[in-house]
């Protein structure tokens, strides 16, 4: 077969000129409708000429991140077939002024072909608009008959982190690309946690925030698995008794004492520098669209309602699903958080970072992601609580959630430094986990599901149009 890409086509304007009824830059007059549809014309007659097994339309503002993209389309066996791609907006991929006379000017080319000359497949279109999400739907037309087939299928990478799975997507030489200006955010601090020896994520990661002109200060994680038992008897550690693990039933992990030791010396340095309000990054995340600018809208909004806050997760996994969190009034995206795991990302303030500190957690030690929702007073298990006295914390989540993780328990390429390690106080009991009987893979699929909150104040930007970007 032969993927096309036909030339000559109709010339389109010089690039400061206007269509003579529009609006503006953004505004689709019926000129401009038109023009476009001369240039899909013009490629379909091309195709004709060629006798073309297949023919692929291309937008500009698309880039193609799975290799298998084209192959995958034309196992559908379908005349049409076109991505259907996921958005937060009224978009569509095949959006270019698509009429009825579009569809039969598609069925005109399919039938104008002698049936021992016709493939059935052609591709029209995009295939993955950048920042849009990675669920899309195969939209199928049967030739002639008009009729409609949707197929579903998973496809990896979202918004900046085409390097999740795939090597980082490098610019065209013919673009001109405006150098970053990094910030804070508006920030005292953005700490990103990382391993020495996980130089992949903190490459990705590194990358992925200067994208988004966002700089931040790299944390060296305390390797669990690296320390001995003097080590952490000499830090004063001890683990809360009677803690095992819901899912599994065993006590703290290596990795696991290694990553709340990660978020407490930072929480130490936020007080040692009296930092008002920090960010914090772990390093297998993925952002959302609009990332920096969504955030940046929710801290002026709590600013100007003058809420109290300690912390705020921009990441989490919600635990609690009977009953559907309390939203905050007069701010937006922003809900009271219930039982949480994940310390993906969250913001902290200066006196939240104080109550963590005075909680003397080190002495009574359990997963960081357990911890938090104790000093919130919103763990469900209170021979927990019991321990800690003030539990008093102020925290938030944000409402859609502005991070994910880069992959979930059982995903291909899925490795857990905290939970993939040893006990921590016998080297020789590992608590890899197995992906046919994961309990905790099978509850977390359906909480997944069931986690959504419906009754919150959205931003604007999660109704963006499409013309926005």
């Amino acid at each position: 077969g032969i993927i096309l890409t036909p030339s000559p086509l109709p010339r389109c304007p010089p690039p400061h000129s206007s269509y003579p009824d529009e609006e503006g830059p953004k505004h689709w007059s019926s000129s401009r409708y038109e023009h476009v549809m001369k240039l899909r014309q013009a490629a379909l007659q091309s195709a004709r000429d060629m006798w073309a097994d297949y023919l692929l339309f291309l937008d500009a503002d698309n880039v193609l991140t799975n290799p298998d993209t084209l192959g995958l389309l034309m196992a559908e066996n379908k005349t049409v077939v076109a991505p259907m791609l996921d958005s937060r907006a009224a978009y569509s991929n095949f959006w270019c002024g698509m009429t009825a006379q579009v569809r039969v000017c598609i069925n005109a080319w399919d039938s104008s072909c002698p049936s021992t000359q016709r493939q059935r497949c052609v591709v029209p279109d995009s295939f993955r608009h950048i920042f849009w999400g990675w669920f899309w739907d195969l939209c199928c037309c049967r030739r002639r008959g008009g009729r409609f087939f949707e197929t579903s299928s998973k496809h990896e990478g979202i918004s900046l982190l085409f390097a999740v799975k795939n090597p980082p997507a490098e610019p065209s030489r013919f673009l001109s690309i405006p150098p970053k200006s990094p910030d804070k955010m508006g920030f005292d601090e953005v700490f990103m946690i990382n391993l020495k020896r996980r130089a992949d994520r903190r490459e990705r990661m590194l990358r992925t925030l200067h994208e988004q002109e966002i700089a931040c200060k790299l944390v060296e994680a305390v390797d669990g698995k690296a320390m001995n038992s003097s080590e952490v008897e000499a830090l004063g550690i001890k683990m809360l008794p009677g803690y095992k693990d819901p899912y599994h039933g065993r006590p703290l992990t290596k990795g696991e004492l290694g990553c709340f030791l990660s978020h407490y010396q930072i929480w130490k340095e936020i007080v040692e520098r009296e930092l008002e309000k920090s960010v914090v990054f772990e390093d297998d995340l993925r952002f959302e669209i609009f990332f920096k600018r969504r955030l940046m809208n929710l801290m002026y909004d709590l600013e100007e309602e003058g809420l109290d806050w300690d912390l705020i997760y921009i990441g989490r996994k919600r635990m609690q699903v009977e009953h559907p969190e309390k939203s905050v009034p007069h701010v937006r995206n922003l809900v009271e958080a219930d039982y949480s795991y994940w310390t993906l990302a969250y913001v902290v303030s200066l006196r939240g970072a104080r109550k963590l500190l005075a909680a003397e957690p080190l002495s009574k030690m359990l997963p960081v992601d357990e911890f938090l929702p104790v000093m919130f007073n919103k763990h469900p298990v209170f021979d927990y609580m019991k321990h800690f006295k003030n539990r008093n914390l102020l925290a938030f989540s944000v409402e859609p959630l502005l991070v994910y993780p880069t992959h979930y328990t059982g995903d291909d390429g899925y490795i857990s430094d905290t939970e993939t390690s040893v006990v921590w106080d016998n080297e020789k009991i590992k608590t890899d986990w197995d992906r046919a009987k994961s309990q905790k893979m099978k509850e977390q699929q359906e909480l997944r599901r069931e986690a959504k909150n419906s009754d919150v104040l959205q931003s604007p930007l999660d109704s963006t149009a499409r013309d926005e970007l």
